[in-house]
């Protein structure tokens, strides 16, 4: 009963700081538009969590970190302050969630159990980063030949860089159009063009991505002809696509046959089963 009534404890302080701080939040006047609600309440109370621990992350942030961030689309609004924070907080909580478990677990398992639970939710931040940011390129990877076909057409038309990318990025849809969309206007808003694709090849986690802003440099610093580099990368991109679809359908294989033995060959077994006991009875 004591460390229930402990845990009753802690619980009430942290709604209670939550709530003061949640009532105290400035709350924007409306969500950008294409935005989702990133998890709904599950994001909500992630970016409280992050407001409320962000005063004890007084360490500052990996120099990585913003890449990490970037690369995963800045989920729900944070920043390198707001990941070490969250960060902190789940040291704490995989702290706290330990510590029934040093005397439930057998022997030293729960001393192991309460040294290891801090670092496993220092880790967790990171590995959902990752796996947004995996996420990301998966989906960018898929439209990353049309998109840079459509570039390498407008260029071609003879449009500037800068209006190439905001064209493709209006006329087409996903996330790849989006960041183009983004890179063309921080071009227009006076943004050096080795700042402007820096930013886009941290937020496209894509190794075509990173070939096309080498291709616009090199462009720019020698006059290399575009159009041609462009339909290159998106052959090599169209080639890559057509191996991952190829390694996914070599994958696919086993699986279809683990079902084929765990589903289809026991339930056959036990319709002949059925048919034998009926003509025996």
């Amino acid at each position: 009963m004591t460390i229930a009534v402990l845990f009753a404890a802690i619980a009430g302080l942290c709604a209670a700081a939550a709530i003061v701080e949640f009532a105290g939040a400035p709350r924007p006047a409306r969500r950008p538009h294409g935005q989702s609600s990133a998890g709904g309440r599950l994001g909500g109370m992630t970016v409280l969590l992050a407001r409320i621990a962000r005063p004890a992350a007084a360490r500052a942030a990996p120099h990585d970190m913003r890449s990490k961030i970037s690369a995963a689309g800045a989920p729900l609004g944070l920043d390198a302050r707001d990941v070490m924070a969250l960060k902190g907080a789940g040291a704490l909580i995989g702290v706290l969630l330990a510590l029934p478990l040093v005397t439930a677990l057998p022997g030293r398992l729960g001393i192991v159990a309460l040294l290891c639970a801090p670092g496993a939710g220092f880790l967790v931040p990171d590995l959902a980063l990752a796996r947004l940011a995996r996420a990301r390129g998966a989906r960018m990877s898929r439209e990353v030949a049309d998109v840079l076909d459509l570039l390498r057409v407008a260029v071609q038309a003879g449009l500037p860089v800068s209006r190439a990318l905001a064209e493709v990025g209006h006329r087409c849809g996903g996330l790849l159009s989006d960041e183009l969309r983004a890179t063309a206007t921080r071009l227009q808003l006076g943004a050096t063009r080795d700042d402007a694709f820096g930013e886009l090849v941290t937020r496209c986690p894509i190794a075509s991505v990173a070939t096309l802003a080498a291709a616009v440099a090199r462009a720019d610093r020698h006059g290399a002809p575009l159009a041609p580099a462009l339909e290159s990368i998106a052959a090599e991109a169209r080639s890559d696509q057509a191996r991952m679809l190829r390694d996914e359908a070599a994958r696919a294989a086993p699986k279809i046959q683990l079902v084929v033995a765990l589903v289809l060959v026991p339930a056959v077994m036990l319709l002949v089963a059925a048919v034998l006991v009926q003509t025996l009875l």
